[in-house]
């Protein structure tokens, strides 16, 4: 199992994680995510997966849950 750090702007509220947290958990070997918003600031997302999640399938996710955008700081 491999967890994940990802960061992003944009999402502001509940309604913005859990729609991250759908996008993401459709992802193949996708565990879990757990997103914590930051209004007016740079999101925390934890990702749980049987492998390695690329920064290329995070911003896409990220963009079809709601135009959020990927920022550097990924670990």
């Amino acid at each position: 199992m491999s967890t994940q750090t990802f960061y992003a702007t944009g999402l502001t509220c509940g309604h913005c994680a859990a729609a991250v947290t759908e996008e993401l958990s459709a992802l193949a070997g996708v565990e879990g995510a757990d997103v914590t918003p930051v209004r007016d600031g740079v999101s925390s997302i934890v990702v749980t997966a049987d492998r390695e999640v690329s920064d290329g399938e995070v911003a896409h996710a990220l963009d079809e849950a709601g135009g959020y955008v990927l920022v550097d700081g990924n670990g």
